[in-house]
């Protein structure tokens, strides 16, 4: 596979030779399949392929539908807007000489979830697995796991399976898209389908395309990455002996390296999970080869790093499947660089949503997101962080701004020396949280405090004013802490600074006052900024009555 896609570097190119060889034959992308789900009260685009000018129906829950395919041999119908069923039926696509009969189809709410390696998390690996993974037998509630490819051109298919839950298959789940799909799945009575397409250790600029990346203004330094990784993936091309010794190198090295770095690794990361004391990281005996085609699938121990490919492999192929709405959890790649995700992050939303839209998905244009902010981890030499994930937590928080997105805030259920924190429960609960207020219009609190406004008042103190407190603000606890992380104090605010003119920070003093907080220090006669949670770790304690945290601020600018 990997040698395919080096001598192609696109997806699209093989899936094209594979359609114009299979004459007279209808023929439906890896998503159409049986135990899928469709998408409940829309209308639902189904495509596929066939000889130009082949007459193809379809056939579904009472509904027939025509079509001919194109010049370039593609189809596609549009199914009436159906209601949940859990009633399992047949879907029959017919040619002039094949017949597809795909069984076992449900319809219910369809969640595309993305992201990098916590939400690829499996669920084997959460801190509650050995008593979930037992009670996970729910045939309403399904997974289609696209396979991880890069592609240098959008694919119209991908490699992918249909999994109903049980105990055997939920357990490679994504952990955060599982407990999100069982609360909802709990709260809704119907069916529930995740789309998984996540690659741990992916830049969010893997998972925009082409277009989204030059739309105006476009990303100018984005797209001289993308630019220079056409040039040497062509350079590949040209001279496949460049693969060939790749290939031949990386099978030594996985012979010959492997082993004893892997186990190395692995006992490293364990001791630093657990908050043992650990050494330099362990590094191979020699270096692991170096894909040469950028535009590829990267060897074993790296990520795609290249603008697109990541979209154009694992995203497109799924346009237009109606959704019911996209969760993200992705950005500690980015993690140095928050000031330009404030345009990246916004930029892939919109990118997704056109791209559903001008696909044939009519409901794509407002289609939900809602996304997770980066939790606590790593180090904090000083109390208030200088640069790092304060400011990737920022470019989240100030994405709200986009219309129909929510955000899910988990600065407490993280772990300050595993960037894998082990508690997906939390963060698949408060997504479910996010999705029951804002796509199923429930009446309740799902977000905690985001900060308001800055009044200076006599004697040095400063209100601060916020949204989303709930029953009131009040000090609380997470519910899950990392091994070695001491509980937050329960007898004062914490994680609140204040700084004068000299932008000095120092710790301050915070209480609640109804629904604002009150902060001061007697070292800043005339503080004129304040920051909360402001730190790659902080140990913020401040949440509402039901028992949210509230997302790190700053109000000043610096």
């Amino acid at each position: 596979m990997m040698l395919n896609t080096l001598k192609t570097t696109s997806l699209c190119a093989t899936l094209a030779w594979a359609v114009q060889s299979s004459q007279a034959a209808v023929k439906l992308p890896h998503l159409f399949a049986s135990h899928m789900v469709l998408q409940r009260e829309t209308t639902v685009p189904v495509w596929g392929w066939a000889d130009p000018g082949e007459p193809v129906t379809v056939d579904f829950a009472g509904q027939h539908r025509t079509a001919t395919a194109d010049a370039g041999g593609r189809w596609r119908v549009q199914l009436d807007a159906l209601p949940a069923s859990a009633e399992s039926r047949t879907m029959v696509v017919t040619g002039q000489t094949n017949r597809v009969e795909l069984s076992d189809v449900l319809v219910g709410d369809v969640w595309l979830a993305g992201g990098q390696s916590n939400m690829g998390f499996p669920l084997n690996s959460a801190h509650n697995a050995a008593e979930v993974i037992p009670q996970a037998l729910d045939p309403e509630l399904r997974f289609f796991s696209v396979a991880r490819l890069t592609a240098a051109a959008p694919a119209e298919d991908c490699n992918g399976q249909w999994d109903l839950s049980t105990p055997a298959t939920a357990k490679n789940f994504s952990g955060v898209a599982y407990f999100f799909a069982r609360e909802i799945r709990l709260d809704q009575h119907c069916p529930i389908a995740v789309l998984q397409a996540p690659w741990g250790g992916t830049d969010i600029e893997t998972w925009i395309s082409l277009d989204g990346l030059s739309q105006n203004p476009p990303l100018t330094k984005v797209l001289d990455r993308w630019h220079k990784a056409v040039e040497q993936s062509q350079a590949v091309r040209l001279h496949p002996e460049l693969a060939a010794n790749y290939l031949a190198d990386l099978k030594k090295w996985q012979a010959e390296v492997a082993p004893a770095f892997n186990a190395a690794t692995k006992q490293y990361n364990a001791d630093k999970a657990a908050g043992k004391p650990v050494g330099a990281k362990p590094q191979p005996s020699r270096p692991e080869p170096t894909n040469p085609d950028p535009m590829g699938v990267p060897s074993p121990s790296r990520r795609p790093a290249t603008p697109t490919v990541n979209y154009n492999a694992m995203i497109a192929p799924l346009r237009p499947f109606a959704l019911r709405g996209i969760l993200w959890y992705q950005g500690e790649n980015n993690g140095s660089a928050g000031l330009e995700y404030r345009t990246l992050f916004p930029r892939l939303i919109q990118d997704w949503r056109g791209q559903w839209q001008s696909a044939g998905f009519a409901s794509a244009a407002g289609l939900p997101f809602l996304f997770v902010q980066l939790p606590c981890n790593g180090a904090d030499p000083v109390p208030v962080a200088k640069s790092g994930w304060p400011w990737l937590r920022e470019a989240q928080l100030m994405t709200l701004a986009v219309t129909n997105t929510a955000m899910a805030i988990t600065i407490d259920v993280g772990n300050p020396n595993d960037v894998h924190p082990a508690d997906k429960l939390d963060v698949g609960r408060r997504l479910a949280l996010a999705a029951k207020k804002l796509v199923y219009r429930e009446k309740l609190v799902a977000s905690g405090p985001l900060y308001q406004s800055f009044h200076p008042e006599a004697g040095g103190q400063v209100r601060l004013t916020f949204r989303e407190t709930g029953g009131g603000l009040t000090i609380g606890q997470s519910p899950w802490y990392a091994p070695g992380v001491k509980p937050f104090s329960k007898d004062r605010l914490t994680g609140f600074f204040v700084a004068g003119a000299d932008r000095n920070w120092v710790a301050a003093e915070a209480r609640i006052d109804g629904h604002t907080v009150l902060v001061s220090s007697p070292q800043v006669a005339q503080p004129v900024a304040v920051r909360y949670g402001w730190a790659n770790s902080p140990a913020g304690n401040l949440y509402n009555k039901e028992g949210l945290p509230a997302s790190p601020f700053r109000t000043d600018n610096w």
